[in-house]
């Protein structure tokens, strides 16, 4: 009997980058409409993997075959007109054109002979019948703009699918999504995998690719580590073979009782919902969760502690002392500090080095007579990333350089070495492979043990209910409940989210 060909086959795929070799002869293959999951944390060199088989990378050496035909794939058009399409995890589309305009943005059929006018009637129902297929309720003649992020993850599928697309690369596309949106895109990965598109599904979240995964290939320092099917994808056996190890104690549940030193907020009320007033205690030595569905106003509560938008009425207390935010800078005097949910955009300055981050909210004590003092700083820079164990090749490297869970730690290394008081974290391990997950699991512990004061508000419910000593839930702007660590089930805090 002869053998089945691959869909897909990659062998021996190379590729360095001055100073970093970030694939070492990989391979991979795809048999027939079939998911495969694609694993390894921050750096393995995954996404240098997926950017080869789009076109916007070539590699050094190994081959690319599709259907047992070597392929060269010198650019994202040549990768199209072999079936192949991506959807990144920031999305690509023009926010200011209808549905149908993205779908067939830069290929739209034409009328009139050499006038070529864009044939929009047809535009529309191409744009229709790959909607249907989706089951999406989307008009194609909505704006992009005014979609919610799980509909213009549906737009970017279905110009995929105009492409005819028969292998489709899925990089994290639920990192932004709520947990009924991300239901509905597994559901549409399940559909497109019977319609017989193959699908290469990149996430970090381990829980989506036992559901949905045939296949879970694993990388880990740019060459194969290993590979999973069937009833061998469980949890374990993927951290074992993305870390080279088990990770022990991957959650951080509290050693002892916390201290009874405590913030506490009075009627406090956010201009994201001005008619709800929130009063909260936040204890110094616990893990303060904060849960809720997407929008019930949880970051828009952390940034009015922080100043950013001031509470429109209420007090912020410590220690029963009134407290005075009414800006950023307020906050970092009084030893509060965000890491942000957007920590590129937000938390950081990227094209800045990794030293000029970490000392740049204070950089009055690295300077004299006005000057910066760059040893300073650089003795600062140097102890942060040892103690939090941040990789880099310098500190004299631009934070862009740097892996997801590495930025995280920047950003957390410039409020650390301020000697913090309670700290806002804001999706802490959004994007960040399981590794550095738990590194951060374990120091927002360890500073709870040293008396600081932790809020961590997060979407993932492992993370809420393995680290929080208690969780506070909201529901559009109000603290709906507060569970102490024993009463802390996914079915109670979901039951107040939706109260």
């Amino acid at each position: 009997m002869p053998a089945v060909s691959n869909v897909l086959a990659l062998t021996g795929i190379s590729k360095s980058f001055p100073g970093v070799k970030a694939l070492d002869s990989v391979a991979l293959n795809i048999a027939g409409a079939e998911v495969v999951a694609l694993i390894g944390e921050n750096g393995a060199g995954k996404s240098t993997l997926i950017k080869i088989l789009a076109g916007i990378h070539q590699p050094d050496s190994g081959a690319i075959r599709i259907a047992d035909e070597v392929v060269e794939l010198r650019s994202p058009r040549d990768a199209a007109r072999q079936g192949i399409a991506i959807i990144h995890q920031e999305l690509e589309l023009v926010d200011t054109l209808d549905v149908a305009a993205n779908v067939f943005l830069g290929r739209e059929p034409t009328w009139g002979g050499p006038a070529k006018f864009i044939d929009s009637k047809q535009v529309h129902s191409k744009t229709e019948e790959i909607l249907s297929r989706l089951r999406a309720p989307i008009s194609t003649r909505t704006q992009v703009g005014n979609l919610s992020l799980a509909h213009k993850q549906m737009v970017e599928i279905a110009r995929a699918l105009s492409l005819n697309a028969k292998i489709l690369l899925m990089d994290e596309p639920t990192s932004s999504l709520t947990a009924t949106e991300t239901e509905r895109l597994l559901e549409i990965v399940s559909e497109l995998r019977k319609q017989g598109v193959a699908v290469i599904y990149i996430s970090h979240r381990l829980t989506e690719i036992q559901r949905i995964a045939d296949r879970v290939v694993v990388l880990r320092d740019g060459k194969n580590a290993g590979e999973l099917q069937g009833a061998d994808i469980t949890h374990d056996r993927m951290i074992q073979l993305m870390v080279g190890r088990d990770l022990e104690n991957f959650y951080s549940p509290p050693a002892e009782a916390s201290s009874q030193n405590s913030y506490q907020l009075q009627k406090f009320r956010t201009r994201r919902y001005p008619q709800s007033e929130i009063s909260l205690t936040i204890r110094c030595g616990e893990i303060l969760g904060v849960a809720g569905l997407v929008g019930a106003g949880r970051s828009e509560l952390a940034e009015a502690i922080f100043g950013i938008e001031p509470p429109l009425s209420g007090e912020f207390f410590a220690g029963g002392e009134r407290m005075k935010i009414h800006s950023p800078r307020d906050a970092v005097a009084c030893g509060v500090y965000l890491v942000p949910e957007d920590r590129r955009s937000l938390g950081l300055i990227t094209d800045m080095t990794v030293r000029e981050n970490i000392t740049l909210p204070a950089l009055a004590r690295y300077s004299f007579a006005r000057f910066v003092q760059r040893k300073s700083e650089s003795d600062v820079a140097l102890k942060m990333c040892e103690a939090l164990k941040i990789r880099t090749p310098s500190i004299e490297v631009a934070a862009a350089t740097l892996s997801g869970g590495n930025q995280q730690k920047v950003v957390l290394a410039k409020w650390l070495s301020l000697n913090p008081k309670l700290i806002l974290f804001d999706e802490p391990t959004r994007g960040i492979d399981v590794g550095a997950k738990a590194e951060i699991y374990q120091l927002m512990r360890r500073l709870a043990e040293e008396g600081v004061a932790i809020v961590m508000i997060s979407s993932d419910m492992e993370e809420i209910l393995g680290n929080s000593d208690r969780v506070a839930v909201m529901h559009e702007g109000r603290i709906t409940g507060i569970l102490d660590r024993a009463e802390c089930t996914q079915e109670s805090i979901m039951r107040l989210a939706v109260a």
